[in-house]
């Protein structure tokens, strides 16, 4: 499945607005730094009650991911291990590790939808 990061990011925004009990009370913004052949910069928003998506870095990220587009594509279509794809350097994280840990189990809540 050969998505856009846009892409990847619209789906998950519509999936945060039809169930967001899948954020579990996460309170914070991920911020993503995708380069590569489809770069852009996201924000996924997680507040108390809704989440939403924007494009660009309009909020203070309390935890920001850069990774190359095409292995992010991977990460979210679950070919690659967020703590794999960290530990060999395909995932640089800055910020509260917490919240990255934590990273995975969202996407793939969000992105497993097809």
């Amino acid at each position: 499945m050969a998505q856009t990061t846009k892409e990847i990011f619209e789906m998950i925004s519509s999936e945060m607005e039809k169930d967001y009990s899948q954020a579990d009370g996460i309170e914070a913004t991920y911020q993503f730094n995708i380069s590569g052949d489809d770069a852009a910069t996201y924000q996924v928003i997680l507040g108390a009650d809704s989440g939403s998506v924007v494009e660009g870095d309009s909020e203070e990220a309390d935890c920001i991911i850069n990774m190359d587009s095409e292995d992010f594509k991977k990460m979210v279509d679950g070919e690659l291990n967020g703590t794999e794809a960290f530990m060999g350097g395909q995932l640089q994280i800055e910020g509260d590790m917490g919240l990255a840990l934590r990273l995975q189990d969202i996407l793939s809540a969000y992105s497993s939808e097809d």
